[in-house]
């Protein structure tokens, strides 16, 4: 039991380095057409115990963000999530942020509360990390409205690069895009 305890804080002292010391990278092109791949739907629970999943969001451009609250690089993007689910919620974006505190809804639940956070946050597992090979964080994803992967992104984001890439996905398709 206690190793199980050291081997989590040695586990979130690691993550905490990497998050510190990951800078911005230049943001990734936009995969098309048929090399966009499924993303894999999950079942998480939101801060009330209601099961949230990926393919309930199908129809939506989803921009799907993994984070913890120890992770400077999250706290610097979570302002800008919550801008573009204000500015494009309308249009069909949907924001979904993936805690990944091991200490779960006694850290985050303060923490969406403080930050007024806009948008649906569910808490992550190891299960879900490993099939979006999440090794840091942040991780962002862009999902397009038939569920496929159109942009990933280890590092904080480009806020204007990814403002784009999310204009541009809401214009794909649907009557609600933006024109």
């Amino acid at each position: 039991m206690l190793r199980r305890v050291f081997t989590g804080i040695a586990v979130g002292f690691v993550l905490t380095a990497v998050c510190l010391v990951l800078p911005p990278r230049m943001p990734a092109t936009m995969a098309t057409g048929e090399a966009r791949k499924i993303a894999p739907d999950f079942a998480l629970t939101d801060s009330k115990g209601a099961v949230v999943t990926l393919s309930h969001y199908r129809g939506k451009v989803v921009l799907l963000d993994f984070w913890a609250t120890w992770c400077h690089g999250c706290k610097t993007e979570i302002p800008w999530f919550m801008e573009f689910n204000d500015k494009y919620r309308a249009k069909g974006l949907a924001v979904i942020g993936v805690a990944m505190d091991g200490e779960g809804w006694k850290v985050v639940k303060p923490f969406v509360e403080e930050k007024k956070m806009n948008y649906a946050v569910v808490a992550g597992n190891d299960d879900v990390a490993k099939q979006y090979g999440v090794e840091a964080m942040p991780v962002t994803l862009l999902i397009d409205r038939e569920g496929k992967i159109a942009a990933s992104h280890a590092g904080v984001v480009d806020k204007d690069a990814w403002e784009s890439k999310i204009r541009t996905l809401l214009k794909e398709g649907g009557e609600n895009g933006v024109k």
